[in-house]
């Protein structure tokens, strides 16, 4: 049963160094979508991924990185499970994550949203510092980036652009 254990925990450290096609300067770990790794009696490593939104085009690569790691290192027998309960939210992304992310001028997110979402009929203002100079003086130039989970910004402060990862 140890070397059982032992096979798993190494599993998982494999999976959890994979970095995310999209933003690799994070890997699947930082970015928490790795929800869990399991090892079955047959010996099969089971690896469970949750996408960061139902259509993220970026599942089947990672789904890919993980397996090939895991077969890399020598587990013949490897399983990719796509969960989507409980939906994957930004909080998940980890403080390291979110330290990484500001280090490559990507602004993290916020707390995600909770509840109700109350009804304006007036634009909301978003603040989001810049991950250059901290700024609060921003502006959203569009909606969405080079990713669907991104959005882009400027600051007025230091006129440089940046992207935002947004609360889910």
């Amino acid at each position: 049963m140890v070397t059982l254990q032992l096979d798993v925990r190494h599993a998982r450290h494999l999976a959890e160094q994979v970095p995310d096609p999209e933003l690799p300067m994070l890997t699947l770990a930082d970015l928490g979508v790795l929800r869990e790794v399991t090892l079955t009696e047959d010996g099969t490593v089971v690896a469970e991924l949750t996408p960061t939104y139902s259509g993220c085009p970026a599942m089947a690569e990672m789904r890919a990185d993980v397996a090939a790691r895991l077969r890399d290192a020598g587990y013949p027998r490897v399983e990719i499970r796509t969960v989507l309960n409980p939906p994957w939210t930004s909080d998940w992304i980890t403080p390291e994550g979110r330290r990484k992310l500001a280090e490559h001028g990507i602004a993290p997110p916020g707390p995600a949203p909770r509840g109700p979402v109350p009804l304006t009929l007036t634009p909301t203002r978003r603040t989001v510092p810049c991950p250059r100079c901290a700024s609060a003086d921003t502006e959203e130039t569009s909606r969405f980036a080079a990713t669907s989970c991104k959005a882009l910004w400027r600051c007025r402060a230091c006129r440089e652009p940046f992207e935002y990862v947004k609360e889910i």
